[in-house]
């Protein structure tokens, strides 16, 4: 489970949001983590919001036989402030230790417009465009978005090493079975170029547009699926 791999490496970060009503002050959520339809990890999560800021933290540890070789959990921290149009990420972050030479790192400088990149023992400097979110806050993000009549946007994301530009269509009222129950939901189908994995999302209106489900196939890789199996939220 490497951080390029990890399932919620996913997706998104909406530019020009439409903002829905007020977001839950604290979510708590747990998902399964399949890999070619193998169990092999639980991935637990929590947001917190207050006084204008925000936290999110994301542990997945490895179950089964990959328990015996991945110890320590893979751990992403994004926080940063909590504005009108939602999330803005000021640092992201994730590791499996202190030790981990495959610790990533992403610093925003809103007012400088750049983004600084810190992986795999090196630091790059890039601009920084309006609305990018990081791979565990765009997640979160989906709150204050409203899809409503949408059929498609676009989107940039950092996973800590570089920027990446998204493109997803559109479907509502698409449901699904889940462990906590049958749900309609916001399906999101990413439009893909030359080599890009295929990503698909499912975010539950009724649980303020958390995710549910998601998918992604890397190009000639494996197939990752993350299934929530609790999610609890406090206003």
């Amino acid at each position: 489970m490497k951080p390029r791999h990890a399932l919620v490496f996913l997706v998104l970060a909406l530019a020009s949001p439409g903002l829905r009503a007020a977001a839950p002050q604290q979510v708590s959520a747990s998902y399964d983590v399949l890999r070619n339809g193998w169990h092999v990890a639980v991935m637990k999560e929590t947001f917190e919001a207050r006084d204008g800021s925000y936290r999110i933290v994301s542990e997945s540890s490895a179950v089964g036989i990959l328990a015996l070789f991945e110890r320590h959990p893979l751990r992403f921290v994004s926080s940063g402030q909590l504005t009108a149009t939602g999330l803005r990420p000021l640092h992201f972050e994730g590791a499996r230790s202190e030790a981990d030479p495959r610790r990533v790192r992403a610093d925003f400088d809103w007012k400088a417009k750049s983004l600084k990149l810190a992986h795999d023992g090196r630091t790059d400097t890039v601009p920084l465009p309006p609305n990018t979110q990081d791979r565990l806050s765009v997640m979160y993000q989906f709150m204050f978005h409203a899809f409503d009549g949408m059929q498609r946007f676009e989107s940039i994301m950092t996973n800590g090493r570089k920027l990446d530009h998204y493109r997803y269509a559109i479907r509502a009222d698409v449901e699904i079975e889940t462990p906590l129950g049958r749900m309609k939901t916001v399906h999101l189908v990413r439009q893909r170029g030359p080599g890009d994995s295929a990503t698909e999302i499912w975010l539950a209106p009724q649980l303020h547009y958390l995710p549910v489900r998601m998918v992604i196939e890397e190009n000639d890789g494996p197939r990752y699926e993350q299934t929530v199996v609790k999610l609890e939220t406090r206003p």
